[in-house]
């Protein structure tokens, strides 16, 4: 599975003004005279802001594991590029040492997805985890990728549901099946700081 170095996250996360490199393999990306579609685009403005998180997740993974770990954390989160982007920084305090990790999104007016990578603090200058890429429909937020556990490949599924203006859950899910059957692992509830 291709993954995309950190040095790309770091380019795409400067602000105005570039002194990132340019790659030699990619034309300068012309502007679009295309509106695209825009009807995601503030899909993750509900993100914006100060956020308590309280999490739980299942100790292993794909094990048949029915043993939780409860800890709370944070999120900050901001909008990039007029929307077309944010980021959120996020702690989690972890039982035996809190970590931090950064997740990143761009909408893609093209498809009119959104995708999103993870940076985990512990490895900041390893690999990014592959994109997750998905839309809101009803209310409900679905996104999907392709990756490997424990060197076998697995489908990944998030899903954002239960938003509103000061509350959200996070849940993700694994299959070994190709999506047959999916085991939640990570369930994140959002308590928006006044």
């Amino acid at each position: 599975m291709k993954k995309i170095p950190f040095t790309l996250l770091a380019c795409l996360l400067v602000a105005a003004g570039s002194a990132c490199p340019t790659w030699a393999s990619q034309d300068t990306p012309k502007p679009s005279t295309e509106a695209g579609d825009l009807s995601g685009l503030h899909d993750f403005d509900f993100l914006v802001g100060d956020w308590k998180v309280h999490h739980r997740k299942l100790k292993q993974r794909l094990t048949g594991s029915n043993e939780w770990i409860e800890f709370d954390g944070t999120l900050s989160m901001r909008k990039l590029m007029d929307g077309r982007a944010n980021v959120g920084d996020n702690l989690f305090n972890v039982p035996g040492g809190a970590y931090r990790g950064i997740g990143f999104r761009a909408y893609d007016q093209k498809t009119g997805q959104w995708a999103s990578w993870w940076l985990d603090g512990r490895n900041p200058f390893g690999n990014l985890d592959p994109a997750i890429k998905g839309r809101f429909k009803d209310g409900i937020g679905t996104f999907h990728a392709n990756d490997t556990l424990k060197g076998k490949p697995i489908r990944m599924r998030v899903i954002w549901s239960r938003v509103t203006a000061n509350s959200a859950r996070w849940e993700q899910a694994f299959s070994d099946d190709g999506g047959k059957t999916w085991e939640t692992n990570w369930i994140s509830d959002f308590q928006r700081v006044p």
